[in-house]
């Protein structure tokens, strides 16, 4: 089996889940998965469904940034159906999920950079998409998307190469997608029976946290904050001490941060 093959039918032999993966949206190429699964969720298409693909050509993370997705990389979207209450434990169970299937594979090392980034050697390997559709108060669907850098040969994309990593390079060897997606969905699955304790996930989550204790800059539209990251929330908000020593209380929404 080629290492960047994403074969369904390979997955689902080797899955080891309940409902999580048991559907699989597949394309060798497309736009965006999480436009995609949008349109599967509006449909009706039953939770644990994934839409995968070999490439994405229009990948986007937050804030509309341009997520690079050649094959190679593992790139998906989940659709979930969970209650309105647990949504908070989303970006938990998945950054978690995520840093302990790459930690489990490769023994290399992972942090979390709040709200969504997993970090090796404080360069991005993974990013995280969570859009919800709710609809008078109630929740719809949540769409979770993930792209991975497995096999990607960051030195061939110099517009990213300062601040971003793969599972490939760091090893000094190439992985099996089927092997990652297989290990993650199961990861994932396993969580998501955890949502409902929430204190399990949120101290995981604020043990691998990047950048607490340490001076940040907030960029939040024109505005620029600089603080110093205190905590996480269990609402998966950002605690951070501005410079006149007010505690401030961000969710992600329109926000990004750095170290300063």
């Amino acid at each position: 089996m080629e290492l960047n093959e994403l074969s369904p039918q390979l997955i689902l032999q080797n899955i080891k889940t309940r409902f999580i993966g048991q559907k699989i949206i597949y394309y060798s190429s497309i736009n965006s998965t999480m436009d995609a699964a949008r349109t599967e969720a509006q449909w009706g298409t039953p939770a644990g469904t994934i839409v995968l693909a070999s490439e994405q050509t229009e990948g986007k993370g937050r804030l509309q940034r341009k997520w690079i997705s050649p094959k190679g990389n593992l790139s998906f979207s989940l659709i979930l159906r969970p209650n309105m209450d647990l949504v908070p434990g989303l970006i938990m169970m998945t950054s978690l999920a995520v840093a302990n299937t790459i930690e489990k594979l490769t023994d290399l090392k992972t942090q979390i950079k709040w709200p969504n980034d997993i970090l090796i050697r404080e360069k991005k390997v993974c990013g995280i998409l969570i859009q919800n559709e709710i609809y008078r108060s109630n929740l719809k669907y949540s769409i979770i998307g993930i792209g991975i850098n497995v096999n990607l040969h960051v030195k061939d994309y110099p517009e990213i190469a300062p601040f971003a990593t793969s599972l490939s390079d760091e090893l000094g060897k190439e992985l099996s997608l089927v092997e990652v997606i297989c290990h993650l969905l199961t990861e994932i699955e396993k969580l998501y029976e955890k949502l409902p304790e929430r204190d399990y996930l949120y101290h995981q989550w604020k043990n691998r946290m990047y950048i607490l204790g340490q001076n940040i800059y907030l960029f939040q539209g024109d505005q620029i904050i600089p603080g110093k990251a205190e905590s996480v929330g269990k609402d998966g908000s950002l605690i951070m001490r501005n410079q006149e020593g007010k505690l401030i209380r961000i969710l992600a929404g329109d926000v990004s941060l750095r170290l300063a």
